[in-house]
């Protein structure tokens, strides 16, 4: 509790302060993420922030009060004695729970802050259970399934696609998985050891190759929408779809290398111990929480290494598109943006 001094100096500071709170809490801009965009480490920071899979236990209710508070303050209506803190854990629940372009409630198994806790059983199980070809087969599919509910939750949902192209595109990967992995598993019969044990991520990378693309067909077909920088619709671009469709397939990949290609060779050591082969029973939760130690990071560095709101030069797209903005904007617009999703 602040006390009156003499000159009221102390009272004065109090009220200075919370004048100071008030203004800034007004004057918050919730669009804005807490860190800057433009730095690796700042994005790094913010998926850090939104990855967090401790979101994934907060109930249904604060989720939509996070939203709610969220909107309120877009409007430009905060609610009497809501800090500036109160504001950036309610835009957290917000980035985590909710689509970026819908602000639609994304499902749970969808959502990045999942990829920890499900990336971690799903890939523990298929760097275990790679000796035999009816195991590769499950995992494997088991992967896919995981990974077209993931990518389908964080497209562009500007650009929507129909049950059929869902069902194609999930066949497809599916299947490439699956005929990369047994057909290397078969391959790799005489191979060393460790050799064996990296067919997983060769099946996976093949896959996020495929699955991605086709998910986001749309895309691709008909363009992405991309704005200026004040986020004004200028049209829609093919090649800015390529490019953000290029980057999430890059960034999958990058999420799942490390886990799964040094976590082989550390395994192939341990299992040399004695005391490992007497508790071949734990390996796989053993490799479960590594990889989940793996994910930890690499989930929000391999969100991190493109922009989330990503850009492309004007000379850069499709020339009756950049006519039509030189046309309407002349050389006021360098640069277009968009949503490249996760």
């Amino acid at each position: 509790m602040c006390t009156r001094k003499e000159g009221g100096g102390i009272a004065d500071w109090c009220l200075a302060s919370c004048s100071k709170m008030a203004a800034s809490v007004a004057t918050f801009n919730v669009d804005i993420p807490r860190w800057d965009q433009n730095t690796f480490m700042g994005r790094v920071k913010h998926f850090f922030n939104i990855t967090d899979p401790r979101t994934l236990l907060v109930s249904e209710h604060e989720l939509d009060s996070a939203k709610a508070l969220v909107e309120s303050c877009r409007a430009g209506i905060v609610p009497p004695g809501t800090n500036q803190e109160q504001l950036f854990y309610a835009k957290k629940l917000y980035d985590s729970a909710f689509h970026p372009d819908s602000g639609e409630k994304m499902n749970l198994i969808g959502r990045m802050s999942f990829q920890v806790p499900g990336g971690m059983a799903i890939t523990g199980c298929m760097l275990q259970f790679y000796r035999t070809v009816p195991a590769v087969v499950f995992w494997q599919w088991v992967n896919q399934s995981f990974n077209a509910i993931v990518n389908y939750t964080n497209r562009n949902a500007a650009s929507p696609i129909s049950l059929k192209q869902i069902g194609v595109a999930y066949f497809t990967a599916t299947s490439t998985a699956l005929a990369t992995a047994v057909g290397l598993n078969l391959y790799t019969k005489r191979a060393p050891s460790l050799v064996a044990r990296w067919v997983p991520f060769a099946a996976v990378a093949a896959a996020n190759c495929v699955n991605i693309p086709l998910m986001r067909q749309q895309e691709l077909i008909n363009g992405i929408t991309v704005t200026d920088e004040n986020d004004n619709p200028l049209g829609k671009s093919r090649r800015a779809a390529i490019k953000g469709i290029t980057q999430v397939v890059v960034s999958r990949v990058a999420m799942a290398a490390p886990g799964m290609i040094l976590l082989p060779i550390i395994m192939e050591r341990l299992e040399k111990y004695p005391f490992m082969k007497k508790i071949k029973v734990l390996h796989a939760p053993l490799q479960t929480i590594l990889v989940g130690g793996f994910l930890v990071f690499m989930v929000p560095v391999a969100c991190a290494l493109f922009p989330q709101r990503s850009s492309i030069a004007l000379s850069h797209l499709e020339p009756d598109l950049r006519q039509s903005i030189v046309a309407r904007h002349g050389d006021n617009v360098p640069y277009v943006y968009f949503n490249k999703g996760l």
